[in-house]
Order: C-alpha cells, then sequence, then structure tokens
C-alpha cells in the first residue's frame, strides 16, 4: 500500500506521455483518468520545416535542440535525419528517450535543471578551433542550430542561445491546439472527485484553468517544473506542488511526497 493508493488523478495529456504517466500512478495504486486538453497538429505551414530539415541533412547546423517528445515525433513524420557531425541537445530524459528511441543521437542533456533556462546554463562551451565548412572550405564564424518547437513557445531558448553566440534558426514543428474535456469531466472536478491534477506544462496549466476553475481547495494541483509552476499561478491557479525536473517520474516522486505530507 502506498500514499497514493485510492486517489483519483487527472492527467490532462494523452499520447505516450499521458500513458506513461497513468501506468506510473496505476503501478502506486492510483486511479489515474487520462482527459486531454490538448492536443498536437503539424504547422498549418510546413514548407519552413521541410527546408530546415533538409538543411540539417545536409550538414548545415552544428546542433539540433530538442525541447520535447512532440517535437521528435514532428521530425520523424516528416523524415528528418541527423547527419554525422552535428549534435543533438535535448531539455530532459524524457525528450532523450524519444529522440533515442527515433535513431537521434544524444550529445547534451543538462544535468541539473531540464528546462530551457537549465539547458541555456550548462551549455557546452564551443571548442576554440572549431571551423565549419562551406562548399568544401573551411570557416570561421558561429554554431549554428536548429530548433524546431512549437507555436506556442516563447522566447526562452531563441534569446539564450543567441546570447551565447550561437546563430539559432527556430521554426514551427507543430502546433499546440486545445481538446474540450470529455462529458461530466468538469462536474467532477468542481465537485472534488479528484484528488489531484497534474500540470503537465504553461498551456495545460491554462487549459486547466480555463476549463475547470476554481479547482476546490482539496485537488491538489501538481506542475512539473518551476516554470510550468510559475505559468500556471500566472493563470490563478493555486500549485500544491511542484516537480523539480520535467519528467513523468518526478511528477510521479512529488505526488508521492505530498500524498505522505498529507496523510
Amino acid at each position: 500500500m502506498t500514499a497514493l493508493a485510492g486517489w483519483r488523478v487527472l492527467v490532462p495529456r494523452g499520447g505516450r506521455w499521458g500513458r506513461e504517466l497513468a501506468d506510473r500512478l496505476s503501478a502506486l495504486g492510483a486511479a489515474p483518468a487520462i482527459v486531454p486538453l490538448i492536443a498536437f497538429e503539424p504547422a498549418e505551414d510546413e514548407s519552413a520545416l521541410g527546408a530546415a530539415v533538409a538543411r540539417l541533412a545536409e550538414g548545415a547546423y552544428d546542433w539540433l535542440v530538442l525541447t520535447s517528445a512532440t517535437t521528435v515525433d514532428a521530425l520523424v513524420r516528416i523524415g528528418a535525419s541527423v547527419p554525422a557531425g552535428t549534435r543533438v541537445a535535448v531539455v530532459g530524459e524524457h525528450t532523450a528517450e524519444a529522440a533515442r528511441d527515433a535513431g537521434f543521437p544524444v550529445d547534451f542533456l543538462p544535468t541539473g535543471d531540464h528546462s530551457a533556462q537549465g539547458l541555456v546554463a550548462e551549455w557546452p562551451v564551443r571548442p576554440p578551433e572549431r571551423a565549419q565548412r562551406v562548399e568544401g572550405r573551411p570557416v570561421e564564424g558561429p554554431e549554428r542550430a536548429l530548433l524546431p518547437q512549437s507555436q506556442l513557445a516563447d522566447e526562452t531558448l531563441l534569446e539564450g542561445l543567441s546570447a551565447l553566440g550561437l546563430e539559432v534558426d527556430r521554426v514551427t514543428a507543430y502546433r499546440t491546439v486545445p481538446v474540450e474535456p470529455a462529458a461530466g469531466v468538469a462536474e467532477e472536478v468542481a465537485a472534488g472527485a479528484f484528488a489531484a491534477i497534474v500540470l503537465t506544462a504553461g498551456s495545460v496549466a491554462a487549459r486547466v484553468a480555463d476549463e475547470f476553475a476554481p479547482v476546490p481547495d482539496t485537488t491538489r494541483l501538481v506542475a512539473i517544473g518551476p516554470r510550468t509552476a510559475a505559468e500556471a499561478e500566472a493563470a490563478g491557479l493555486a500549485i500544491a506542488a511542484v516537480a523539480p525536473s520535467r519528467s513523468g517520474a518526478s511528477i510521479v516522486d512529488a505526488l508521492v511526497e505530498l500524498a505522505e505530507r498529507q496523510s
């Protein structure tokens, strides 16, 4: 018997991420309910992404920067490949797992904060002898990075990597779109039927606020990482616990710790 036994937890995200989190919760005796509030769709115009993927295959980039498993899925769908000589940076363990499953190498993963800020803070220093090759000629210049993201992504990585001296090519890889919750879920939330709701991104927090606010005090809101917590609070949500890193295991640990404190 674990501290989460009997806890009904709303997981407002579907797909592989939602299923894996639900499996982790079920293994600890919780009763997860997957109720997607967002979905992911291809960019309305994929010409920019297609052109960037073609440049990637030709070796035009020193780095491919991946911020989510959804980004990996979008690149796989469009047939992206990572050539030898291009390094891959990932923001967290879940993204790293998705990248490896897709056959992409993982060359850099922050050891501490698995967020955009953490990625920038730990970014590896460029070797002083580095040289780009343009049409067979070695040419000194800034490292080039391809940054495919959701259309909702903020400027954190773009600005942070640019400030480090990289030439960043950011393109929209996919769109994050709202999904209406299943019938009756809003009424269940209002009645306090869920012990907890997990917030897996700022976009998810915004959707929870849109669909369910005010959330009863008896329902604990657990955010994945400090940034999501800040975005949730900005949306008017009261956060009960914050998972330190952006992984399913971390958010489950935060739920367990919260349940143990309240038992």
